[in-house]
Parts: structure tokens; sequence; C-alpha cells
């Protein structure tokens, strides 16, 4: 077995395997380790909602034979009120999708090896050049990329990554069949994907419902475990309690009935990345934290981190005597905070403020964004500041006030 490659990469999630993808489509010899085992990838990460656009489709060559329902709309509820807005989309079946990506790239000729848990980086002078796997295995590659996710073993170890407890979110999800899809006095979500607003239901945090066809719909929520989560939390309520009690208490889950093989779990962290990279090292996907939770798009970013590291990458590799020190993949971060996350601080700021909000306030922001349209939300979640100062008023001061305390400490 070859055990000396152009890049390694650990992970094969949505960035990994699209990196993967690339490079081999540029000629390069790549492989992949994968902790899942072949025959069940990916039931234990078969993790996402899987709600994307149409940009990402298009981008990336997404076939339709991984779709579950294409959508119409994007909707935002809060406890009282709901705001929809016309937005093509595209609920993926994941698990499908991941599929479609590994083989994609081994059409391409990256080598995936399965069952291959990555432990740790090996070192020479300070610099990557290999893994550790499966215990005592090894392997070895100009560059070395780490998609695993939250758990991003090589990244901590490289101190590329800081990943904070308290900006910890995780998430749980079950498909339904049986749902009062267009019920009296909520929002019709034929074709939608929906999010809501509702500390009773995801303290700090947001539920969703994405229609998947007929009755039937992708059900979850997800908080981030940090301080607004704690002003809002039930004594001893799980995140598996709070999803219980929604379905309980909501009259559109009244004769549904959850698929338990179906079952999604996952986790991620928001906050500011400190670095992306270093000496032959790049991290991508989740293993950076995310910056986007409410609009999600979680897919596109993964991907779109994974293109800009394949990008990075190729500009050493293809003149054969560039070397990929840090300051060489230096494209990669400039790309990411280009491409990939744009305005990334403002729109940090913009979810910690949201999940700080009440449910009042979650109310009058769906009374706020029916007045002022659909070009407010388009450029607040970009992070435009005049579009976020638009959603605010007098009567944010208080919140405003907590928000500066908690980030700024005044």
């Amino acid at each position: 077995m070859n055990d000396r490659h152009d890049v390694v990469i650990a992970g094969a999630g949505p960035a990994g395997a699209q990196c993967a993808r690339d490079l081999a489509t540029r000629g390069y010899d790549v492989v992949v380790l994968e902790t899942e085992v072949e025959e069940e990838f990916p039931r234990q990460s078969n993790k996402s909602t899987a709600g994307t656009f149409p940009s990402m489709m298009s981008a990336f060559g997404i076939p339709d034979e991984v779709v579950m329902q294409y959508t119409d709309s994007v909707v935002l509820e809060s406890p009282t009120d709901y705001f929809v807005k016309e937005q093509s989309g595209a609920v993926l079946e994941f698990a499908d999708f991941k599929r479609f990506l590994v083989e994609e790239g081994q059409t391409a000729g990256a080598e995936y090896r399965f069952d291959s848990r990555v432990t740790a980086p090996i070192t020479e002078g300070g610099e990557i050049v290999g893994v550790t796997y499966n215990g005592d295995e090894e392997v070895y590659g100009e560059i070395i990329i780490d998609a695993t996710g939250p758990a991003a073993p090589l990244a901590k170890k490289l101190g590329v990554t800081d990943l904070k407890r308290e900006n910890h979110a995780i998430g749980i999800e079950y498909e339904f069949e049986g749902i009062d899809i267009d019920r009296p006095g909520f929002a019709d979500l034929h074709d939608a994907m929906m999010l809501r607003l509702d500390h009773e239901i995801a303290p700090g945090g947001y539920s969703w419902i994405f229609h998947t066809g007929e009755d039937t719909a992708k059900v979850g929520l997800c908080y981030i475990q940090n301080g607004s989560h704690d002003q809002y939390a039930r004594d001893g309520f799980s995140i598996d309690d709070y999803l219980d009690h929604w379905v309980e208490t909501d009259p559109r889950f009244r004769d549904a009935t959850r698929f338990d093989e179906k079952q999604h779990r996952g986790s991620a962290h928001i906050q500011m990345p400190n670095k992306l990279h270093t000496d032959r090292f790049m991290a991508i996907g989740d293993t950076v934290p995310t910056v986007d939770p409410l609009w999600g798009e979680g897919i596109n970013k993964c991907m779109q981190s994974g293109r800009m590291a394949a990008a990075a990458a190729d500009s050493c590799l293809k003149h054969g005597n560039i070397e990929p020190t840090a300051e060489n993949l230096e494209v990669y971060e400039t790309l990411w905070h280009r491409e990939v996350a744009p305005n990334m601080q403002n729109r940090l700021w913009m979810t910690k403020l949201l999940y700080l909000a009440d449910n009042d306030r979650y109310d009058r922001l769906m009374r706020d964004l029916n007045r002022l349209g659909d070009d407010t939300l388009a450029k607040a979640n970009r992070g435009n500041v005049r579009a976020i100062s638009n959603l605010l008023g007098l009567e944010d001061v208080p919140l405003l006030a907590q928000f500066a305390k908690q980030e700024f400490g005044f």
C-alpha cells in the first residue's frame, strides 16, 4: 500500500470529500481516511438537516438524485407569528449526497480508506508530514488536511483550532410522517424550509421543519451551550426532552409518527477561528467554527472551504518547487474569509444578539421583517451593518447593553 501521497485528508464529510474530489480531478495523489466502515457509511455521520440552495447545487454539480424535496420558500417562525420568504431550495438525502461525493472522488482517482480513525499528527522539524491512524498505522503527505469536524484531532494538537465549550452547538433531528403541513394559524409549509425562534423549544437556538414531500418532514432543533441557553433553559431538560416537548405541544404533530431509524445528531462550534492553517496543514469544514447558525447552509460552507483548500494546495503542488509553508498556504485563509465567511464578525455578533432576545422580541422581529421585506433579512444575514441596524430600535437598548456586557465586558 502506498503510504506517501500529495495530500492526506482526514474525514469524508462534505468538506473532505469535496476537497478530495477537486484535487483528484486535478490529477493529484489523494488519500482520505474515514472513521466509519464503508458498508455503513455514513450511518454515524449522517447528521445534517441537508437544506441548501440552488447556488450550491449548481456550483458543485450535485445531481437531482440526492434531493428528497425541492422547496419554494423559507419560513421564519416566532411563538405567535411568522415571515415567509420566497426562495428556491432543496432538502437533500444527506447519506446519498455524501456517498455521491465519495464516489465522484473515487472515480477521479482519490483513494479512500474506511474504518481508519486518525489519532495524531506526525511531525519532523516542527512541521506536520503525516498522520497516525488506527493506533500504529502511518500515512504521509506533502499537505495534510483535517476535515474531521469538531473532534479536530490534528488541528487541536497543532494549535490551529481552539474550540471553546461555551460556543458548542448541539443538535438532534428525526424524520416524521403524518405532519399537518398546512395547519390553520401557522404558515403553509408545503415545499418549505422553516426555522423557528422560540426559547420554549430551543433555548438559545432554533428549531426546524423541512418538508420532504406529502405529510413528511425533517424535524429538529439545536442550541448553543452558552449564557443564552442557560438564561432560558429548563432545569434537567436534555435536547431530547426539548424535542419531545415540541412534538407533544405543537398541533402540527398531533398525528405524526417519527421514524426512529432516521435519527440524526450533530454538533458544531460557533466562534471566530484563530487561524485555519499552518505549515503543510489546513483545517476545513466544521473543523473550523461555523459562522451562520440561523440560516444554516452548513453544507455549502463546508463544500466551499474544501474547494478553497484544494485551490491553495494546487497553488503549491502544481509548480513542484513551492513548499507548502504557512506563508504559501495563506491563500486558503484569504479565500476562506472572502468566499466562505465574508463579514464574519458582524454575522457572529448578529447571531449572538439574536439568541439573547426573548420570545416577545422574536414576535416583533417577524412583524419587522414583514414590514421591511426580503432584502433586509438577506442583507442582515450577510452581515450588512445598515440592514442589522434597521432591525433594531430604542426598545432594544437593554438587549444591546446585555450583549455588550457579555461580549466586551462592559
